[in-house]
């Protein structure tokens, strides 16, 4: 399933060549700081144990990676890959006094890593911006050991209609923030964009079946603003 606004040819690499540096700080005053709740939920999800091998896609600057080594497993191995270079590289300064990272530069779409290889993939916040849907998905699928989870944390639909409306009237406040924070409103009309055409959560998890995943479940978070889905490779 190919996403169109993503398939442009370089819009979202350009996109977060613009916004890499100050990406942390806008994130926390987009979600007024609720992301780092959103995603400490994601890892309470995980419930992993010592030992098990993580890959987190779509990595940024490595916020999963650094909550799993700290609240998870502090010697687990965590394989962190991103489509943008200055992504990674803002990554690695940040996360340098961890010895047990590796960082790839690549596609959800096409990972250069061999099957069965990881207990847990995650992806935040990064599935909305890949090109294929199914691709990014079969990926995921391949890469993971039997036994296996996948978990996304994504934008999602919010089913209450008056959050819904106010959520709309938020958002268009975005662009303009961004202006402010990192100097163009660009990137953030297209995350606004991004966010309104993807799909919704039984979606997602109709394809995460088509795609192998087993006993696909998600849970919404405030109010499904932002949703965790996950599903089983067995």
């Amino acid at each position: 399933m190919e996403q169109y606004l993503q398939n442009k040819k370089g819009l979202v690499q350009n996109v977060f060549d613009q916004v890499y540096d100050q990406y942390d700080l806008m994130n926390d005053f987009m979600s007024l700081g609720v992301h780092r709740l959103w995603k400490k939920d994601l890892l309470n999800m995980m419930n992993s144990s010592k030992g098990q091998k993580l890959i987190d896609v779509a990595c940024g600057t490595g916020d999963i990676a650094k909550l799993f080594l700290n609240f998870v497993d502090k010697n687990s191995q965590v394989t962190c890959v991103d489509l943008n270079k200055s992504m990674i590289k803002k990554g690695k300064e940040k996360l340098n006094k961890f010895k047990n990272l590796e960082w790839i530069i690549a596609p959800a779409e096409k990972l250069p890593l061999p099957k069965n290889s990881f207990n847990f993939y995650t992806i935040s916040f990064g599935l909305r911006n890949t090109k294929n849907l199914n691709k990014a998905l079969s990926e995921a699928y391949r890469v993971l050991k039997p036994g296996g989870r996948y978990l996304c944390l994504e934008f999602s639909k919010i089913q209450n209609l008056s959050l819904d409306a106010v959520y709309k009237n938020y958002s268009k406040l975005i662009p303009s923030i961004g202006k402010l924070v990192v100097g163009d409103s660009t990137p953030y009309e297209y995350l606004i964009k991004s966010i309104e055409n993807f799909i919704n959560q039984d979606e997602l998890i109709d394809l995460m079946k088509k795609n192998g995943f087993k006993k696909c479940t998600y849970r919404n978070l405030s109010g499904g603003i932002v949703s965790i889905h996950s599903g089983w490779k067995i």
